[in-house]
């Protein structure tokens, strides 16, 4: 009898080993479950924050992004007492050269004897073009009365070189100014200069 209590408490014995196998298996799907949950909420989480940061980013679209910028300039101008009107493009730079090369002679006792100056005019206006290659006579004689009175040392910093060239727009703009009404000319450039 023993022996067959035996055999009963292994059978027993068998029973709670494949209760406990079969309870770890109902876990194991629980578990998984419960943790493709837990990642798929993760991902969820995880889009809605790109997604709103995005958006707060600047991630707009192009009428959205231009009224935003409208707004914020409109806000820096405001505060400095500024009009909240946008700035326009500026239009090209149209050349007009002043051909041949101005070449003048210094007066005085000095080792430099002459200059020699390419220069273009620059203007933003198309219709000045014409009226500067006009008023060309003009502006070169303003221009040689300009640079024949140069100090020669003064012209070897840049400085100096600069000067002369703010000078040369303000000859030209009186010029401008005298013969059509407007100055017109926005900038100088000494596309060569020479002094021996």
């Amino acid at each position: 009898m023993q022996n067959a209590l035996q055999g009963f408490d292994m059978a027993q014995e068998d029973d709670l080993d494949l209760d406990l196998d079969t309870e770890g298996e109902a876990e194991a799907p629980k578990s998984r479950s419960k943790l493709l949950i837990i990642i798929l909420v993760v991902v969820l989480l995880l889009g809605v924050s790109a997604t709103a940061t995005l958006m707060l980013t600047g991630v707009l679209s192009g009428d959205e992004q231009a009224e935003a910028e409208q707004a914020t300039s409109g806000s820096k101008t405001a505060a400095k007492g500024k009009d909240a009107t946008p700035k326009k493009a500026k239009a090209p730079l149209n050349y007009v050269p002043m051909d041949p090369p101005f070449v003048v002679n210094f007066v005085g006792d000095s080792d430099i004897r002459f200059l020699q100056i390419t220069v273009e005019v620059g203007t933003r206006d198309p219709e000045m073009v014409d009226l500067v290659k006009e008023q060309r006579p003009a502006i070169r004689n303003n221009l040689v009365m300009l640079f024949s009175n140069q100090d020669p040392y003064e012209l070897n910093s840049r400085e100096g070189k600069e000067k002369l060239r703010s000078d040369a727009l303000a000859e030209i703009q009186k010029v401008m100014k005298q013969e059509t009404g407007k100055a017109g000319v926005d900038s100088v450039f000494f596309t060569s200069f020479v002094m021996q």
